[in-house]
C-alpha cells in the first residue's frame, strides 16, 4: 500500500486572504532574501533583499538590518542599484558592504549600524567581488580580477578592429563566457583610518581563479583567528588539465613571509571552503574524495597544524555536507546536509571518541530547503534562510538547544497572503526494483478531492537536472511547481535514482546509467499518480532542463504513448557531439566513461544517447536553448529541433541569444513562462 503524507497545505500567515493565483508576473514582484549575518552580540541580523523592475528589465539589491527580539527591519541602502555582502566589523559597531562607486565599479564601503556615515574604503581598479576583514579589523582580504594573458589587440596592435580570439588549449570558454585573460585573485591589504592601503596580490602572476568559477564566493577564503594566515580554495590547473580534473586544493598563505603551501596535496577531488578553528590549531574544509566525480559525497576534513595530520570527521555519514562552521569553543562543527529531499542543520561533536559524532538539530521545522546560516555570539540561536515549495526564501531563527524555529522576516507577506497555493503531498512510490521513490505531488489551488472521478486534471512529470541535484522543497522563479499548479496542472516531481539526500548508493547509481533505472523511476512515478481518478491519463506532459531536458528527449523515444507534450530546456541530445562541445570534460569522463572514440562500445554511447531513438519520436515537443550556454551548447537543442521537424513532428524552438544555461533576465523569464504554458495548454487542455 502506498504511503501518503500531507504537508504544507498553506503556511497560516499566507492563507488568510487567499484570492489570486500565482502568475509569472507576480513571481517577479517578490523580494529575494539572502545572506543572513548575525551580529556578534546576537541581537541584530544583516541580510539582503533583491527586487526587480520588469519594465526596466533589471533588479536592485538592498541591505537590511533586523532586530532579533522584535523582528523590526530597516533598509540601510543608499542610492546604489546594487548593495550587498554586508558584514559586521569593529565588533559589531560598523557594517562593511559592497556598492558601486561614482565610476560604477564595485568597491568596499562602510557605514554605521543605522546606515549613517557611509564612506568608501577601497579604490581598486576593477570590481571587488568578495571581501573579509581580519578578526582584529586591521587587515582585509578581497578578490578582484587581474589581467594575466594578452589580448588580440596586444598581440596584433596594427589590427585594432580585429575581433578574432586565439586559443591554444581547452577551457577557452566556461559556463557562459569566453576566456578574456582576466583571473580572479585574492589580495591582502592593511586597513587604517577608514582606508585600504598596501594592497598585495597573493596569487601574483598566476593564471588561476579564486574563488572557483563560475559559482564560488567568499566561503572559499578564510582568515585564521590571529590574522596571520589566509586559507583559500584554488584549482591551480589550466588548459586541458583543468578541463579533465576536479582537483581543487586548499592553500595556506602566511601574511608575514608571503609563503604558500598546499594543505590538501594528494587529495585529487574537490577541496573547498576552509575554516580555521577558534584557537587556530586546526582547519577544516569540505572534500570530495573521487577524482573527476563532481557529485561525490562532500566530507568534512580537519587538518591539525601541530600533528600535520588530516582526518575525515564524517566517515560513516552517508550524506553530503553543504556548509559548515565552528562553534565558539571549537568543540562542535555545525553543518547543513540534505536528508530525504530536505536540508537540515546538524552538529558534529569533536569530543566524542566513539560512535557517531553527528547529531541532527532541526526536526520540527518540517520539509524545507536551507541555504546558509549564521550563529549568535552566545551560540544559543542560529539564523538561517529557508524556503519550501509554497514559500520563497525568508529568514528563521533556530534554537540550538531544542531545534525549534520561528520565522523572523516576512518580506513577501503582503503579496503572498493574497495568493492561493495548492496542496503539496509527499508520496512514496514503489520503483521497479521494489525501492521507494519520494515524490512531491503538487495540486492546483482549486483541487477538491470530493470531485475525484468527475473532474480530471492534466498532469506534468517534472524531470530534474544535475543530473545529481535534489528535488527538494525549493521555490524556483522559473521551474516553480506552484505556478504550474496554478495553471491547472498536477505536478509530479520524483526524487528518482541519482539524486542526493538518500545516501551514497542512491546518488551514485545514475553515473553510467543515464537511460536506465532512473528513467524507470520517472515512469513509475507518473504511472502511479495517473492511476488516481482525478488525473486525466490522456493529458500527460513531460518537462525538464539540462539533464531534465535529456530526460525529456530520452522519454520522447521511449514513453510508449504516455505523454502528449514534451518540453526540453537546454537538454543534452547527442552524447557524442556533447562531449566535443561542452567545457568541463571531467563530467562526461566520469558519467560516460571517457571520450567516445576511446570507448565506442561504452553502454552510454551505445545505448543512452537520445538522438539514436529519434525514429520513435511521435509527440509534439518544445525545445528551448540559449546562445551562451557552454555547459550544454546550443547545438544540442538545434539538433533536437531539426530532428523533430524533419519528421513532421509538431515542434517549437525558443531561443535566447543573451542567456546562458539559465534564464535570468525578468522579461526573458516571463516570456519563457508564457511560451511554456502556451505549449502545454495547446496539447494538454
Amino acid at each position: 500500500m502506498k504511503k501518503l503524507i500531507l504537508l504544507f497545505l498553506l503556511s497560516p500567515v499566507y492563507a488568510v486572504f487567499a484570492q489570486e493565483k500565482l502568475t509569472p508576473e507576480l513571481l517577479w514582484k517578490l523580494g529575494r532574501v539572502s545572506d543572513p549575518q548575525i551580529s556578534p552580540d546576537g541581537k541584530m541580523v544583516l541580510y539582503n533583499i533583491r527586487k526587480f523592475n520588469v519594465a526596466e528589465n533589471k533588479g536592485r539589491s538592498a541591505i537590511y538590518v533586523l532586530s532579533v527580539s522584535n523582528n523590526e527591519t530597516k533598509n540601510l541602502s543608499g542610492d546604489s542599484a546594487a548593495e550587498s555582502s554586508a558584514r559586521w566589523i569593529a565588533n559589531g559597531s560598523k557594517v562593511a558592504f559592497l556598492a558601486a562607486d561614482k565610476n560604477g565599479t564595485s568597491q568596499v564601503f562602510e557605514m554605521n549600524v543605522d546606515g549613517a556615515s557611509r564612506r568608501q574604503v577601497s579604490e581598486v581598479k576593477s570590481d571587488v567581488s568578495n571581501f573579509s576583514f581580519s578578526p582584529a579589523g586591521d587587515k582585509i582580504w578581497f578578490t578582484t580580477d587581474v589581467k594575466i594573458d594578452k589580448t588580440t589587440l596586444e598581440v596584433y596592435p596594427d589590427l585594432p578592429k580585429a575581433t578574432g580570439k586565439i586559443y591554444d588549449d581547452l577551457m577557452m570558454r566556461h559556463w557562459n563566457s569566453w576566456e578574456d585573460g582576466l583571473y580572479s585573485h585574492v589580495f591582502v591589504a592593511d586597513y587604517s583610518a577608514g582606508k585600504i592601503v598596501n594592497e598585495k596580490d597573493i596569487m601574483s602572476g598566476e593564471n588561476f581563479d579564486c574563488p572557483l568559477q563560475p559559482n564560488g564566493g567568499g566561503e572559499q577564503i578564510s582568515w585564521s583567528s590571529d590574522g596571520k594566515f589566509i586559507a583559500y580554495t584554488c584549482k591551480k590547473l589550466s588548459g586541458k588539465e583543468y578541463a579533465v580534473s576536479t582537483n581543487s586544493d586548499i592553500y595556506l598563505y602566511e601574511i608575514a613571509t608571503g609563503k604558500t603551501i598546499n594543505l590538501s596535496e594528494g587529495m585529487n577531488g574537490y577541496d573547498v571552503n576552509p575554516g580555521f578553528s577558534p584557537d587556530g590549531k586546526k582547519i577544516f574544509w569540505l572534500s570530495m574524495e573521487t577524482p573527476v566525480y563532481e557529485a561525490d559525497r562532500n566530507r568534512i576534513i580537519v587538518y591539525d597544524f601541530i600533528t600535520k595530520q588530516k582526518t575525515e570527521l564524517t566517515a560513516g555519514f552517508d550524506y553530503t555536507v553543504e556548509q559548515a562552521g565552528w562553534s565558539n569553543d571549537g568543540n562542535l562543527i555545525y553543518f547543513i546536509s540534505g536528508i530525504n529531499a530536505t536540508d537540515q542543520l546538524w552538529a558534529l561533536d569533536l569530543r566524542l571518541k566513539s560512535g557517531n559524532p553527528w547529531k541532527q538539530i532541526t526536526h520540527d521545522v518540517g520539509d524545507h530547503q536551507a541555504f546558509t546560516f549564521a550563529k549568535a555570539g552566545d551560540e544559543t540561536v542560529m539564523v538561517t534562510s529557508m524556503m519550501n515549495i509554497s514559500r520563497p526564501t525568508e529568514l528563521f531563527k533556530i534554537n540550538l538547544k531544542d531545534g525549534s524555529s520561528s520565522q523572523i522576516t516576512f518580506t513577501n507577506k503582503e503579496i503572498l497572503e493574497k495568493v492561493k497555493t495548492g496542496k503539496v503531498e509527499k508520496r512514496m512510490v514503489k520503483a521497479t526494483d521494489g525501492k521507494e521513490i519520494l515524490t512531491w505531488v503538487i495540486y492546483p489551488p482549486d483541487f477538491d478531492p470530493a470531485q475525484s472521478g468527475t473532474k480530471k486534471y492534466p498532469a506534468l512529470l517534472y524531470c530534474q537536472g544535475g543530473p545529481q541535484s535534489t528535488v527538494s522543497q525549493f521555490f524556483s522563479y522559473r521551474w516553480n511547481f506552484q505556478l504550474m499548479a496554478a495553471n491547472g496542472y498536477i505536478v509530479v516531481a520524483p526524487n528518482r535514482r541519482g539524486l542526493p539526500s538518500f545516501g551514497t548508493e542512491w546518488n551514485k547509481q545514475i553515473s553510467g546509467d543515464w537511460g536506465g533505472q532512473n528513467m524507470k523511476d520517472y515512469l513509475s512515478a507518473i504511472d502511479d499518480v495517473s492511476k488516481e481518478p482525478y488525473v486525466n491519463k490522456d493529458k500527460l506532459g513531460c518537462v525538464g532542463a539540462s539533464y531534465g531536458g535529456y530526460s525529456a528527449y530520452w522519454l520522447a523515444g521511449h514513453h510508449e504513448k504516455r505523454f502528449k507534450a514534451f518540453i526540453a530546456h537546454c537538454g543534452v541530445f547527442n552524447l557524442k557531439s556533447m562531449y566535443g562541445t561542452t567545457e568541463e570534460l571531467w563530467f562526461p569522463d566520469y558519467d560516460m566513461g571517457g571520450p567516445y572514440w576511446k570507448n565506442p562500445d561504452n553502454i552510454s554511447y551505445m545505448n543512452f544517447s537520445p538522438n539514436d531513438y529519434i525514429s520513435s519520436w511521435d509527440t509534439p515537443i518544445l525545445v528551448i536553448h540559449n546562445e551562451k550556454d557552454f555547459r550544454v551548447p546550443l547545438g544540442q537543442g538545434l539538433e533536437a529541433f531539426t530532428a523533430a521537424r524533419v519528421q513532421d513532428i509538431p515542434a517549437r524552438f525558443l531561443y535566447f541569444p543573451d542567456e546562458g544555461h539559465h534564464v535570468t533576465k525578468p522579461q526573458n523569464s516571463i516570456m519563457w513562462q508564457r511560451v511554456f504554458f502556451e505549449w502545454l495548454d495547446k496539447y494538454l487542455k
